[in-house]
């Protein structure tokens, strides 16, 4: 009998389609996988190129999980499967919102209730507390989450934070000033690697138990965790919420007073960027040896289920 695979996703620059396709290409070939895309479809579409306040002020509907509706799922959508993909971009620390969306819907209850679910990030460099909400809003829906799969942009942090706004409010990716800031986003090399990860999945799939809530790409690289980072990442996400209620309390996206704060909000988060990032990072790497273990205990937890494995990553390279 042949083994059912969703794969529920959504992109605006096409990124993330390219690392679902790159996944998918040994699933779709086996003769023992029955693959169905479900591609998310809001309502009113977001941009690509983003306009600069539409971007900003989608801000405090995404981490307060007030998504902008979609159209109907398909469907595909009511049936069950032995296997679901959930891939999503970040958006502000947070799962983006037409994946926010998917998961209120009425059939995400029956649809994920005791289901393997795979999820699949394509982002800047920041993605765990986005996992972390994600890991909630699974186990409230009764879904067994079995692997996570995060590809990152793989340019320094500071380089990124002038090269991913670019790409998101003008479409260009670069390179720019002659190569020393490089093309942003996940490389075409990273996206064709991950094709290992559905190499492992259309092995091992056909012959997995029903009730098998094992990772299937352990030893892989499927995430690695950026250590620096997750002080950052905690900080952002609740300085995320404080506005984001602020914001919401002065009015719909778009209202005139909500735009003038929001303002206000940009300059303090791009002096926090600058500031309470690398001091974080500074900090962490200062006190690494008193903190070894602590910090080892968190890589082990932020890269569950699937789990870091340098040396086989490295190798898969």
């Amino acid at each position: 009998m042949e083994k059912r695979v969703l794969i529920v996703h959504f992109s605006q620059s096409g990124q993330l389609h390219d690392v679902v396709r790159s996944v998918a290409a040994a699933l779709e070939a086996s003769d023992a996988i029955e693959v169905t895309h479900e591609l998310l479809r809001p309502q009113s579409d977001y941009p690509f190129p983003w306009p600069f306040f539409r971007f900003f002020d989608t801000f405090p509907e995404t981490v307060h999980a007030d998504p902008e509706p979609i159209l109907p799922l398909s469907d595909a959508c009511r049936a069950r499967y032995d296997l679901v993909i959930l891939a999503y971009q970040v958006w502000f620390l947070s799962p983006a919102q037409p994946i926010t969306a998917f998961l209120d819907s009425p059939e995400a209850p029956g649809l994920l209730r005791d289901t393997p679910v795979i999820t699949l990030i394509a982002c800047r460099n920041m993605w765990l507390m986005a996992q972390e909400t994600m890991k909630q809003r699974l186990e409230a829906l009764g879904a067994r989450l079995i692997d996570n799969i995060v590809l990152t942009d793989p340019a320094l942090s500071g380089l990124t934070f002038f090269s991913t706004p670019m790409w998101v409010l003008t479409g260009n990716k670069g390179p720019w000033l002659g190569g020393l800031i490089p093309e942003a986003g996940v490389t075409p090399t990273d996206i064709a690697r991950a094709s290992r990860f559905g190499d492992a999945i259309a092995r091992q799939l056909p012959h997995r138990e029903a009730g098998d809530s094992g990772p299937m790409l352990a030893g892989l690289g499927a995430v690695t965790v950026n250590e620096k980072l997750i002080a950052s990442e905690r900080i952002a996400i609740r300085s995320f919420r404080i506005w984001g209620s602020l914001l919401r309390l002065l009015g719909k996206p778009g209202s005139p007073l909500r735009r003038l704060v929001l303002v206000v909000y940009i300059l303090f988060l791009v002096t926090m960027i600058l500031t309470v990032v690398p001091v974080t990072a500074l900090l962490k790497a200062l006190f690494k040896p008193l903190l070894r273990e602590r910090i080892a205990a968190q890589r082990r937890y932020y890269s569950a289920p699937s789990g870091e494995d340098f040396s086989l990553a490295a190798a898969a390279k």
